[in-house]
């Protein structure tokens, strides 16, 4: 039997990711171990409900799994209860929605055009369409958030959910002011972690679990794990009110969010996926983990420093995670076409609007950068200086080929010295 073409196609795909420097933030590389649980026979079982309450025989096996990425989820974020089946970021926010809200009511989080992302209220995402959003912004001065609009913003608008997070902010949250105001109107407070989950388990980076009701987050971000999402309710839950509940509280609340889960937003849950992120989060407890998640926060910084050093402008001057957003007016490049004059030099990286962004979604005046990918491939700071030369070169001179096929064998050069699929 000839080989299906989709292998030709998935062989491409890896040649792809070996030669070319990954910069997507949202992207990284898994381990040997976390690809062979998500390609595992686990795929051939379902197993509708939760462990020890399925719908379905023969699940005493995914039970134990399960739970195992429920208690290792709870030791790595210090959480009390975890939902380890959304199949997404997007779907776990979608259950926390389901559970804390009525259609038409209010949320509030960031707006997408200033950092914030689809499902914290986009008028295109369910969120918007089915819920009233408002929003906060950056400070168009030093791109950060600006909290005391965001006060203003909700005691005008009294959001029922609040929503702190974003999928292209680099600075850290003050959630103890989110907390204060979410307390003053009466709102439920999520944090979705996607992107920072990771520097926000090892300690790196200002923790939500003390201060907000409900935490999402993505696995494959900087968790460095399968795709996937998660929910999760600290120790000290605070019940939709702001204030401090019994015990009972939190273990009602956990129901409901179950129950959103399912059968409320899916059917049967991805047991592959899940022993794969139970592997993601062993990996996570480890010090090597630790060591490699210090990394990528040096690295960023470090690269972000030198792109200023080239006259690059990024939104809010640095960054303190894994990511930064550059404003590309003064280089007089969209983010459109550097996005794709990059991709021309192995260099992968995503448009990216700007807060205040005088241009179109499709368009944009800006890209987004982060560094969990290379940390990953084993680059350090002194390869992050280089990186920006490349960019630096390519974009400063966006006519000349010999310029861009330069680029592209230094780039090629550099990530054949730092193996990728090695197994």
């Amino acid at each position: 039997m000839n080989q299906d073409i989709i292998f030709d196609l998935i062989e491409k795909e890896k040649q792809r990711q070996i030669k070319g420097i990954e910069l997507i933030a949202s992207e990284n590389f898994v381990s040997e171990d976390v690809m062979k649980a998500a390609g595992s026979v686990l795929t051939n079982k379902y197993a509708e409900g939760y462990p020890g309450r399925r719908y379905y025989g023969g699940c005493e096996i995914v039970d134990d799994i399960e739970q195992i990425a429920i208690d290792r989820a709870k030791e790595l974020f210090g959480a009390e209860f975890v939902n380890v089946q959304p199949h997404s970021g997007a779907q776990a926010n979608a259950a926390v929605f389901l559970a804390c809200l009525k259609p038409g009511e209010t949320v509030m989080g960031l707006d997408l055009a200033h950092g914030g992302h689809l499902t914290h209220g986009s008028p295109v995402n369910f969120s918007g369409l089915t819920y009233n959003p408002v929003f906060y912004k950056v400070n168009k001065e030093d791109g950060r958030i600006n909290y005391e609009e965001m006060v203003e913003t909700a005691l005008r608008e009294k959001p029922k959910l609040i929503i702190i997070g974003a999928s292209a902010y680099s600075r850290d949250y003050d959630y103890k002011k989110f907390r204060e105001v979410a307390n003053e109107v009466g709102a439920v407070l999520m944090a979705d972690i996607s992107h920072p989950s990771g520097l926000i388990a090892k300690g790196i980076l200002n923790d939500p679990m003390p201060y907000c009701d409900i935490v999402t987050t993505t696995t494959h971000k900087t968790l460095r794990g399968t795709r996937g999402g998660m929910i999760m309710l600290g120790k000290d839950f605070e019940n939709p009110f702001g204030h401090k509940t019994p015990k009972g509280e939190l273990k009602l609340m956990s129901q409901i969010l179950d129950s959103a889960v399912f059968p409320g937003t899916q059917g049967g849950p991805l047991e592959h996926i899940i022993a794969a992120k139970a592997i993601t989060f062993n990996e996570a407890l480890s010090d090597n983990y630790f060591n490699y998640i210090l990394q990528v926060l040096k690295n960023a910084q470090t690269l972000s420093k030198a792109l200023v050093e080239r006259g690059f402008d990024i939104i809010s001057g640095g960054t303190d995670n894994h990511l930064m957003l550059i404003d590309l007016h003064n280089k007089n490049i969209t983010g459109k076409a550097a996005e794709k004059l990059l991709e021309q030099a192995d260099i992968t990286c995503n448009k990216n609007m700007i807060p205040y962004d005088d241009r179109s979604p499709f368009i944009t005046s800006g890209i987004r950068l982060g560094t969990a990918a290379v940390t990953t491939r084993g680059l350090k700071e002194e390869d992050m200086i280089k990186i920006a030369d490349f960019i630096n070169d390519v974009i400063s001179d966006p006519e000349n080929e010999t310029t861009i096929n330069k680029v592209k064998a230094e780039v090629n050069l550099l990530m054949n010295s730092k193996p990728l699929f090695q197994w």
